[in-house]
């Protein structure tokens, strides 16, 4: 039996839902690290590194906002595809 749309939702929410917290801490924590090394490197590079561990930090922050808002987004996408 082929799955249905609303059961593809449902399996990608519980995936974001395992998954989002680790990988959203591992990018805060990762950037803030990049961040710091940023400061030890000449001041040609330093932007490029400090660019790099701010977008870091807010691909985390962004992947928390979305795992916090899963529950809300399965369910309005179920109401509307069904």
């Amino acid at each position: 039996m082929a799955p249905t749309i609303v059961g593809v939702v449902d399996s990608v929410k519980m995936t974001v839902l395992s998954l989002a917290p680790s990988i959203s801490v591992t990018l805060i924590v990762a950037g803030a690290i990049v961040y710091g090394l940023a400061h030890t490197q000449p001041a040609e590079n330093r932007g490029r590194w400090q660019t790099l561990a701010v977008g870091m930090v807010i691909g985390g922050i962004i992947i928390a906002a979305i795992w916090g808002a899963a529950d809300i987004i399965f369910k309005t996408s179920a109401t509307l595809l069904t």
